[in-house]
């Protein structure tokens, strides 16, 4: 049987005498993880045993305590002292929350320190590429009244302070509504989302959905089609709050790796854009007001105000790397963010040259292009 610890017992243990252990995939392990704990995810933990101490008591723990169990079994048949944490990273965020809900100054204080942040420390890496974005592609008008779409993650909470900031310097008129949808999360996840808002002072407004009991039997692509239908109620949701733009928050990093992403997968040369009609719901419009922030910068601001998050609020999942706003999968998202990282190793400006050849796209170098879903070939004006 697999020794278990609780989050309550966990306090009353001395912090020297254990290791955290996140066995989660990297990618959920940067989006947020339990201070101090190192990651090894349990597919390679049998391979990693000789980097753990042999003289501290090990906890390891993953999104929900369901992968850690047994990741904790083995870690006892090597000769450890291994526990699992019950309810994983999910219950030590709500216990985390619940102390926050006890202080309640605590929490307006912490508000403050997030605002303050955006217009001191990260002012120009953040504030002011969100600004140059909506200026730049023309992403906000008078009148306009927008559906802030806040999915729970570091990306969308982070727009949803920008365009707070944005709106108290009131240059013109415009309405936000803080619009999260709930396609069926469990209870935890519902529980971080709605915390977060409230440690962020965002006045969300929550409608509810049955998207995950609708794809839950899909075998083919179920992540894309999970998307596209959060996408389509989001619009009517919007739509019938009188919005005439949603906002999503994908940012630089998320367009460049869709660029790769269509040329090495899709064969063909195409980029996120920074707004789109809504062909299905006519006259709304879609914005993507974070599209030259840096992902980066973005975990820089989440760490520095010690935030947390769930990367994905599927409940099927422990740890759901397949899901994408874009209904790319998430194998291969990571493996075009490694390439990136690779070839930044010997040109530092890759990352902007991938940006910038969408922007550079000469016609009469391409053999073919496309245009309101039409084909045109070159050997039409070639004499």
């Amino acid at each position: 049987m697999t020794n278990e610890i609780t989050i309550k017992e966990l306090g009353d243990w001395d912090k020297n005498s254990y290791l955290l252990l996140d066995v989660r995939e990297k990618a959920a392990y940067d989006y947020g993880h339990i201070k101090d704990a190192i990651n090894i995810h349990a597919d390679k933990l049998r391979e990693c045993l000789d980097e753990l101490p042999e003289d501290k008591k090990i906890i390891a723990y993953c999104m929900k305590g369901q992968i850690s169990e047994y990741a904790a079994q083995l870690l006892c048949e090597e000769g450890f002292d291994a526990y699992n944490l019950l309810g994983g990273y999910a219950a030590w965020l709500l216990e985390t929350f619940a102390k926050e809900e006890e202080r309640e100054e605590e929490t307006s204080e912490k508000n403050a320190e997030i605002e303050q942040s955006i217009r001191k420390k990260f002012h120009k890496q953040i504030f002011g590429r969100f600004a140059k974005a909506i200026n730049e592609y023309q992403l906000l008008r008078e009148g306009d009244k927008v559906a802030v779409c806040i999915s729970g993650g570091k990306d969308s909470m982070l727009m949803a302070k920008l365009f707070q900031e944005l709106k108290r310097h009131n240059k013109f008129p415009f309405e936000l509504v803080f619009l999260v949808m709930d396609p069926g999360y469990s209870e935890v996840n519902r529980k971080v989302i709605e915390n977060n808002a409230k440690r962020m002072n965002l006045p969300i407004e929550v409608f509810e959905t049955d998207i995950f009991d609708s794809v839950y039997e899909v075998e083919k692509s179920p992540c894309y089609l999970c998307a596209r239908m959060r996408r389509g109620h989001l619009y009517a949701k919007a739509k019938e709050l009188g919005c005439n733009k949603i906002a999503l928050g994908h940012h630089y990093d998320d367009v460049i790796e869709t660029i790769l992403m269509g040329m090495l997968y899709g064969g063909q040369v195409q980029t996120m854009m920074p707004k789109l009609h809504s062909t299905n719901f006519p006259g709304m419009e879609l914005i993507r007001p974070m599209y030259l922030i840096r992902e980066d910068d973005i975990r820089h601001w989440r760490d520095y105000n010690h935030l947390s998050f769930i990367q994905c609020a599927c409940r099927f999942t422990d740890t759901c790397t397949t899901c994408s706003a874009d209904g790319g999968t998430g194998s291969k998202r990571m493996e075009i963010k490694q390439l990136i990282r690779e070839l930044k190793k010997t040109n530092p400006y890759v990352e902007k040259n991938i940006f910038k050849s969408v922007e550079n796209v000469n016609l009469s170098t391409v053999i073919a292009y496309k245009k309101d879903g039409v084909t045109h070939h070159f050997l039409e004006d070639y004499e």
